[in-house]
């Protein structure tokens, strides 16, 4: 069996290792592997730590400097074993003891602190960071239990096999924040407003009706503006530099006061079996996955800025709990050229109108990835039926778009040279009608299919189990027999 984390527990099929294990089963781990006099000072250390419920920053920061020397001691111990992918099964078993461990310290002091945490952070939610500000300047104000941008980086340096997981604790961490119902509204509403540079790019976006990013390009034509999604190198795949560009094109579509709906399309790519012609898109780039430059902070701003966008509209300065959503947002309409896979799949579950060529097709092919598909566990079960959802999800069921069984995520099938028409109609129909009541519609419709809260809630489920996912052996050893990543190269 493959090796799965279920709640607090790494599971072989046959072993567990937690921090719920008596203490000498997690002293002879350790102890097979590093010096078993130092080990066992450590889990002393860790064992006999408590930590005080309290908003109060006083206690924070007096349990921050108790954790902190454990954490530095445990990365310690971790930093003498061999690399990840070169260890014995004593160490491989030593390591992953204490990754769990660690992650298990973090969760509890997360948990315990995170309503004061997050108030440092931003000021009693005066200031509105988005997750990399927020993770970083935790990661300053905590060492240890929050890893540092140095420290990622570092550790970005290696293959993912070799990672020992420091990204798991930011996913604990943002998991714990979301899991607050104030702290988690402010962070999805501060990750909702426009970026700086959309702001920056507003003007010239106005004054020449195009802007040229290296991961998009976004053209204005009378009340519409097309998306153009790219990545040739990889197919249009999207990797942390890509996204961070087609976030942006999508708050320039949202800003633009003249621009009354959005348009995703992919752009052309050079690749020889599909030269010349357009690829919506291909997922998440697994190729720099396996290679370690994938950060897990991309699911974040991918997932949480530029999908929510789309779905949800841009915010503003002003936030409440518990009242209805006051965004600024616009229809949009997705053309899939060729095929639609993870992320691409992902991005039809948020827009209002589908057009797909025929013979393309659509996938969620996270089994095989050994990652979460995003929130499409949360959206696709009301296209298709929780029963359709999980064959999707879990079975790698693909969805042609001429066959019946894809009718819920396409509203149009068209041939190959009649896609611009079809666009152009589609298009024309929306904005004939009038645009008045389109955002109230939206809105509407989210208050029973998918309010905020909710969509919260999810978030403080995915996070955690998405960092998980990221780090596990079981995504390399998934990469190397679905997707042949040992031949393929940056």
């Amino acid at each position: 069996m493959g090796k799965r984390r279920c709640g607090s527990f790494y599971h072989n099929g046959h072993r567990m290792i937690s921090t719920f294990s008596p203490i000498d089963h997690r002293q002879r781990t350790l102890g097979a592997a590093l010096p078993r006099n130092e080990a066992t000072r450590w889990l002393d250390e860790l064992e006999s730590t408590e930590l005080a419920p309290s908003p109060q920053p006083p206690l924070l920061e007096r349990d921050a400097a108790a954790v902190a020397p454990i954490f530095a001691k445990g990365r310690d111990l971790c930093a003498r074993l061999p690399l990840k992918s070169k260890r014995s099964q004593a160490e491989r078993e030593a390591g992953e003891s204490l990754v769990e461990l660690m992650a298990g310290l973090c969760r509890r002091f997360c948990r315990v602190h995170r309503e004061a945490m997050y108030r440092k952070l931003t000021a009693d939610y005066s200031r509105f960071l988005r997750c990399d500000a927020l993770v970083w300047q935790a990661g300053e104000l905590w060492p240890g239990v929050i890893p540092s941008r140095g420290e990622v980086a570092r550790e970005a340096e290696r293959m993912q096999m070799d990672k020992d997981g420091l990204e798991i604790h930011q996913g604990i961490f943002f998991s714990q924040i979301l899991s607050g119902e104030d702290s988690g509204i402010h962070l999805l509403h501060a990750m909702l407003r426009p970026k700086a540079e959309s702001l920056e790019l507003l003007q010239t976006f106005r004054r020449k009706g195009v802007v040229e990013l290296d991961g998009a390009r976004v053209e204005a034509h009378g009340e519409a503006a097309t998306i153009f999604l790219r990545n040739p190198n990889f197919l249009n795949a999207e990797d942390a530099e890509v996204s961070g560009d087609q976030e942006t094109a999508v708050d320039l579509v949202l800003l633009h006061p003249e621009i009354l709906m959005g348009i995703l399309r992919g752009a052309v790519v050079d690749h020889p079996r599909y030269r010349g012609r357009r690829v919506f898109d291909s997922g998440i780039n697994l190729t720099k996955i396996y290679h370690g430059k994938m950060p897990y902070l991309f699911y974040l701003n991918r997932d949480v800025g530029m999908y929510s966008k789309v779905f949800r509209g841009l915010t503003g300065d002003t936030w409440r709990t518990g009242a209805p959503e006051e965004t600024v947002e616009k229809p949009w309409l997705a053309a899939v050229d060729s095929h639609a896979i993870g992320g691409g799949c992902q991005l039809l579950l948020v827009v209002d109108y589908v057009i797909a060529e025929s013979g393309a097709y659509f996938s969620l092919p996270a089994r095989k990835e050994g990652i979460i598909p995003g929130a499409a566990n949360l959206r696709l079960p009301r296209f298709l039926g929780e029963r359709m959802a999980r064959q999707a999800i879990m079975f790698d069921k693909t969805f042609y778009v001429d066959n019946p069984d894809a009718a819920g995520l396409v509203n149009e099938v068209v041939p190959r040279e009649a896609m611009d028409a079809a666009v152009q109609r589609a298009v024309e129909n929306a904005l004939g009608s009038g645009m008045v009541s389109a955002a109230g519609n939206r809105k509407a419709l989210r208050v029973q299919s998918e309010p905020l809260d909710s969509y919260r809630r999810y978030m403080a489920v995915y996070c955690e189990e998405q960092a998980w996912c990221h780090l596990s052996p079981q995504l390399i050893a998934n990469l190397e027999k679905h997707w042949n990543a040992r031949e393929r190269r940056l």
